[in-house]
């Protein structure tokens, strides 16, 4: 995986932290699902690339 891969993985599991946390504080239910979709996005994102390496 690449270090731009681990990068933006990162950051999109950041902010889907960063929305669920700001959905929780404005009892939000949306924003909180939006944070962890992106957060589980970025963890599918992450088991990818760690396949793909371990392919290699």
């Amino acid at each position: 995986m690449s270090a731009a891969d681990k990068i933006k993985n990162a950051a999109e599991d950041l902010a889907g932290k960063g929305k669920e946390a700001a959905g929780k504080a404005t009892d939000n239910d949306r924003l909180v699902a939006e944070g962890q979709a992106d957060q589980t996005k970025a963890n599918l994102k992450n088991a990818g690339e760690n396949v793909k390496d371990a392919l290699k």
